[in-house]
């Protein structure tokens, strides 16, 4: 195998071991804030529009952050979604 193949791989590999589960993480990103809560995207990008000055909402820029355990409790007392 070429060493330049070899390369990539390694730095894959290592890229998915430095990455941070996302129950650890602080904040997630749209996409991840899907994944974890099994909510589209689109639906997600709704709420945080309709909800802009939320506790969960960190905007970084105008990039949206969603801190996880704050939007837990929004989840929790939501009745649907």
């Amino acid at each position: 195998m070429p060493l330049e193949v070899v390369f990539v791989h390694y730095v894959v590999i290592m890229r998915e071991m430095s990455q941070i589960p996302f129950w650890e993480q602080y904040t997630l990103s749209i996409e991840e804030a899907a994944q974890y809560f099994r909510i589209g995207e689109h639906k997600l990008r709704q709420i945080i529009s309709e909800n802009k000055d939320a506790d969960f909402v960190l905007w970084n820029g105008n990039r949206v952050q969603i801190k996880r355990k704050l939007f837990e409790k929004f989840i929790d007392q939501s009745n649907c979604v």
